[in-house]
């Protein structure tokens, strides 16, 4: 025990490093611990004086931190510093240097835009959502005036029933009125989806429901708290857009010929207004900290939001938001390419197009594959080596088939970026990725993970505490890249249709083929 006095200094040193390289409060160890061994756990205010060397560690607290961190005891006694706490190289994204400032100025951009627009089919719409997604990912997925807002209306109450949020809606002087409406199949674009309005919101203060939610509570709560959101938060004045299914964006398909391409201010105004009800919704259901409590104990399971009563879409949207670790991404995807919904918080390569549709995605993206096969509606984990041009990429999701009110089926899928946490546990990520890298070349893309990156893996998802992580580590793990038409592999894993448009470097290829051949 001497000795650990001792050290007892260092010791704090080392563990507050660690405990702050993998984003978790004080809280969060002491909830693990408790998940771990509720006999033994230290309180916060006995891990505080742990980190501040004021007391030494039990070895049965040691034991149990060290399980937390995915480390040996001894690690935490020895004289090896190991608490370098700067910034990863490379972390974060590069900025190239850009010598014609002018070609960004505000004249400029508000006339190319438009053309912009008319020339790659995107719409007003679309390209105002794209602003949108960005803002959030730049943001973290960080909004804190949101958050408070919700957590001030709600209270921290957590779950919420619907007879909860029909009570906040008659406090905040919303009527609630019932319509019927069945799903309805409509053209959208050149495919047939089925279309259903399930709830809209009508100035000053009133919210109209398909009688349709009362089957289906999860939805019903998402909705009631949306429109409170759009109470709360901008005075219910109505703009604001309808709750629907079906169309290319999740909402209903729009009537009367095709929208414009030319974007508008209402199409900003009321993309980021759905952004700001959606947000809400998620935090007055699920509150940041009563939910990571919650998903502490559930091993971030995504299977979990059956105990709330909510949407998958819910509590993966909400993991993003409310975890210690920052590097997730999460994806809606409709048949047969469309990614209703993105969020990408570790800057993921997406495939091109995916404003709209992704024309020629690639068949090993476990969104993709459950989107082409429906044969099989067991939710998967995966790990992923993406191959972008030189880069390599390392990634764990979970993906499952879902409904939508309408009945569409859809694909929901969360994951993380795996570098980050190996690095924060010692490991060499660019090691772990080359060893997974080289035995999918050997493979032909599909392989077992080799058994140390599997540990290094599994290890990173007991500290995270994130089960599905673990599980992915057994399972075989598979190449991916951004577009099937530039497939990494020696043999391409099967043949796609070309993307709609030639891509500029594609041309120019062909050109220079041909003056070579001259």
């Amino acid at each position: 025990m001497s000795n650990l006095i001792r050290k007892s200094h260092f010791l704090g040193a080392k563990f507050r490093t660690l405990r702050k390289r993998n984003g978790l409060t004080l809280q969060d160890v002491s909830a693990r611990c408790i998940q771990l061994d509720p006999g033994s756990a230290p309180s916060v205010s006995y891990l505080s004086m742990i980190e501040t060397g004021k007391r030494v560690p039990s070895p049965e607290v040691l034991d149990l931190l060290a399980a937390v961190f995915q480390k040996e005891p001894r690690w935490f006694l020895d004289e090896n510093p190991d608490v370098d706490d700067g910034a990863r190289p490379g972390a974060g994204g590069t900025r190239l240097p850009l010598a014609p400032g002018f070609l960004l100025s505000r004249e400029l951009l508000e006339a190319a835009i438009p053309e912009l627009l008319s020339q790659t089919g995107t719409t007003g719409q679309q390209f105002a959502h794209l602003l949108i997604r960005s803002y959030q990912e730049m943001a973290r997925n960080d909004f804190p005036d949101l958050e408070r807002s919700a957590e001030a209306v709600g209270q921290r109450r957590f779950p919420l029933s619907v007879d909860d949020l029909l009570g906040l809606c008659r406090h905040h002087g919303l009527e609630v009125r019932w319509f019927e409406r069945k799903p309805v199949l409509a053209r959208d674009k050149d495919r047939e989806v089925r279309s259903v309005v399930r709830s809209f919101f009508e100035a000053p203060g009133r919210v109209y429901l398909n009688e349709e939610l009362k089957a289906d509570p999860a939805r019903l709560k998402f909705d009631l708290a949306s429109h409170l959101g759009h109470q709360v938060l901008h005075g219910g004045d109505g703009l604001k857009s309808p709750h629907a299914t079906g169309g290319e964006m999740g909402g209903s398909p729009a009537g009367g010929g095709q929208r414009g391409s030319l974007m508008n201010s209402q199409d900003v105004l009321f993309a980021w207004r759905d952004f700001e009800c959606s947000f809400f919704a998620g935090a007055l259901l699920g509150p940041r900290q009563p939910l990571r409590r919650f998903l502490t104990r559930e091993s971030y399971r995504v299977e979990s939001y059956r105990k709330l009563e909510l949407t998958p879409a819910v509590i993966m949207r909400r993991m993003t938001a409310v975890s210690p670790y920052r590097h997730w991404h999460f994806f809606d995807a409709y048949p047969p390419g469309f990614l209703r919904a993105v969020y990408r918080g570790n800057g993921i390569p997406l495939p091109w197009g995916n404003m709209a549709m992704v024309t020629d995605p690639c068949p090993r993206w476990a969104v993709f594959r459950m989107l082409r096969d429906t044969r099989h509606g067991r939710p998967s984990s995966q790990v992923s080596v993406l191959k972008d041009g030189d880069r390599a990429f390392l990634y764990v999701c979970h993906s499952l088939r879902v409904r939508d009110m309408a009945g569409n089926g859809h694909v929901l899928s969360v994951g993380i970026d795996v570098a980050p946490a190996l690095e924060s546990q010692g490991y060499d990520a660019g090691d772990v990725i080359g060893a997974i890298d080289a035995a999918l070349g050997r493979q032909r893309g599909e392989a077992p993970v080799p058994a140390e990156a599997a540990r290094a893996i599994a290890a990173v998802g007991r500290v995270l505490n994130i089960a599905w992580v673990t599980d992915a580590a057994a399972q075989p793990a598979s190449i991916i890249c951004p577009r099937s038409t530039a497939c990494p592999r020696a043999e391409p894993c099967e043949r796609h249709r070309a993307s709609r448009a030639t891509e500029i470097d594609d041309v120019r290829e062909e050109i220079l083929a041909s003056v070579r051949r001259d």
